[in-house]
C-alpha cells in the first residue's frame, strides 16, 4: 500500500494539516519519531484527534529498526509522523529510500517548519545561509564544526539559523559499561547554554566570526501561543529567561532596514520582547507533557 511521510507543525495536535489527518485515520499503523524534534503537547492527545493508537518512535527505532515500521506496508497504510517537516532531518530522507528499495510507495504531506518559521522574527528567510546545529559540549567533547559555517555566512552577509541539542532516551554510558540499560532524563538546549558555548568557542579561535556585542535572536517555543522572540546581542541575550523548550537562536548577518525596523520591536526592554514572557513561566511550572517526556516515561533499567 504506502508509507505516508507526514509533517505534524510545531505546537500542538491541531497543526496537522487536514490532508495529513485524512492520511492519518485511514493508516493501519501510525508512528510518531520523537527524537528529532518535539510537540508541545502529549502522546495522548494525539490518539485522541486520530481515533487511533500511536507508536512512539524513538532514535534506535527509526535509525536501527526501520524494517519494523515499513514491515507489511506493502499490504496496509502506514503513517509516519513528524514534528515540523518530513524532510527537516536527513534520518527521514533514509527512511523514504528504505521504502522505495522495497517498492512501497512514499507520499509525502508537508507542514510548517522551525526552518520557515523562523522568519516571524522579522529577519528575511532569503537572506540566511546554511543553518548549524548546536550540540551539547561534554568533558572531553567539544566540537567547533558550526563555527566555520557561522564565519562563512556571516562573511556573505547572511544569518545563521543554529538548531539547538535535544537529548531523548539516551542511554547512559556508565550504567552500559556494567551491562544496564538506563535513560537519562530528557535535556533540552536552552538559549543561554548555546551562546556561552558559542563565545567559548571564539575566545578559543579568535577568528572574528562573532563578538559577544554580535547581534542575535534567540526564539522559543516557535508557534505556540506563548512564543518569544529577543534580539540584542549575544552576551545581552544570555540575561533572557526564555522559559521553557524548545528554543532556537539566530546569528544575524547584514541587517536590512526594513529587518531592522521589525528587530526593533524585539529589541530587549521593547514590547515584542516582553510578549510570550508569562506564558512562557507558565509553561515551564506546568502543564501538559511533550512527547519527548512521554517517551521518557518508564525510562528506568531495562527499559526500551
Amino acid at each position: 500500500m504506502v508509507l505516508y511521510l507526514i509533517g505534524l507543525g510545531l505546537y500542538d495536535e491541531r497543526d496537522i494539516t487536514l490532508r495529513g489527518l485524512d492520511a492519518v485515520r485511514g493508516c493501519a499503523r501510525i508512528y510518531l519519531e520523537a527524537y528529532t524534534s518535539i510537540l508541545l503537547c502529549d502522546k495522548l492527545r494525539l490518539e485522541a484527534l486520530y481515533g487511533k493508537p500511536v507508536v512512539v518512535a524513538d532514535r534506535e527505532m527509526v535509525e536501527n529498526d526501520a524494517d519494523l515500521i515499513l514491515e507489511g506496508a506493502d499490504q496496509i497504510d502506514v503513517a509516519f509522523l513528524v514534528v515540523g517537516d518530513p524532510f527537516g532531518a536527513t534520518t527521514h530522507t533514509d527512511l523514504q529510500l528504505r521504502a522505495r528499495e522495497r517498492g512501497i510507495p512514499v507520499r509525502v504531506i508537508h507542514n510548517a517548519s522551525v526552518m520557515n518559521a523562523v522568519g516571524a522574527c522579522g529577519l528575511q528567510l532569503y537572506k540566511f545561509g546554511e543553518s548549524v546545529s548546536i550540540v551539547f559540549f561534554t568533558d572531553t567533547w567539544r566540537p567547533d564544526s558550526f563555527y566555520d559555517k557561522i564565519a562563512a555566512n556571516r562573511k556573505l552577509g547572511l544569518h545563521t539559523l543554529c538548531l539547538l541539542d535535544i537529548k531523548v532516551k539516551e542511554p547512559n554510558l556508565e550504567a552500559l559499561c556494567r551491562g544496564k540499560t538506563i535513560y537519562e532524563p530528557p535535556r533540552y538546549m536552552s538559549i543561554k547554554t548555546a551562546l556561552e558555548q558559542l563565545l567559548e568557542i571564539e575566545e578559543k579561535r579568535r577568528e572574528g566570526a562573532y563578538d559577544a556585542g554580535t547581534l542575535a535572536v534567540g526564539m522559543a517555543r516557535v508557534g505556540a501561543p506563548d512564543q518569544r522572540v529577543v534580539a540584542g546581542g549575544m552576551r545581552e541575550l544570555m540575561e533572557v529567561d526564555f522559559g521553557a523548550p524548545l528554543h532556537c537562536l539566530i546569528i544575524a548577518g547584514n541587517v536590512h532596514v526594513v529587518e531592522e525596523e521589525i528587530l526593533g520591536y524585539y529589541r530587549i526592554g521593547q514590547a515584542g520582547a516582553a510578549a510570550g514572557a508569562e506564558g512562557a513561566a507558565a509553561a515551564a511550572g506546568g502543564g501538559g507533557a511533550s512527547t519527548a517526556e512521554a517517551l521518557a516515561v518508564g525510562g528506568g533499567e531495562g527499559s526500551s
